[in-house]
């Protein structure tokens, strides 16, 4: 059942990723590209890694893509508005990704497989309290630091956004 489920997910993942690029348009890229999310929080949920599935399904899929979706319409694109591109500048764009392709299976096909011998499974890794206990004893310094800069930030935010009365 695991494999089966993970090839569907593996399947609708690329079929997603592949029509955010290949679809005219914005709004649709948008859903394909929440599709793929989805798709992936699938994967770490597969990997018994559920406070990560979770987070991606709320922090991507759901605030990250509606801010996507509001700013598109917003601009209100329309493919009369779309710039054309030159035939120099799409094949220079063939061109680099076909680079970027050949480095990267040249770096898959060097790589060696490492087996750690003698490591137990641990049912805990990627739970929600693992994480806790080790953000809160070994990370509590950096995890609240990063908490005071979020809150200068919003804080910022809130000044700058704000109105002066008159």
């Amino acid at each position: 059942m695991f494999d089966i489920t993970f090839y569907i997910l593996s399947i609708l993942a690329i079929f997603g990723a592949l029509m955010v690029i290949f679809t005219k348009n914005a709004m649709y890229s948008v859903l394909f590209l929440i599709l793929t999310f989805f798709a992936i929080a699938g994967h770490f949920l597969l990997l018994q890694a559920s406070f990560l599935g979770i987070v991606n399904i709320i922090v991507y899929a759901g605030a990250i893509m509606v801010l996507f979706l509001y700013v598109i319409m917003l601009l209100n694109l329309k493919e009369s508005n779309e710039i054309k591109k030159s035939l120099l500048a799409r094949v220079g764009a063939i061109f680099s990704a076909g680079i970027l392709m050949l480095v990267l299976v040249a770096a898959i096909r060097t790589t060696e497989e490492v087996t750690q011998a003698g490591t137990a499974y641990n049912p805990d890794l990627g739970t929600v309290k693992t994480l806790g206990k080790v953000l809160f004893t070994e990370f509590l310094l950096p995890f609240e630091v990063a908490s005071i800069l979020f809150i200068a930030a919003m804080v910022g935010a809130v000044m700058l956004g704000k109105r002066e009365i008159e």
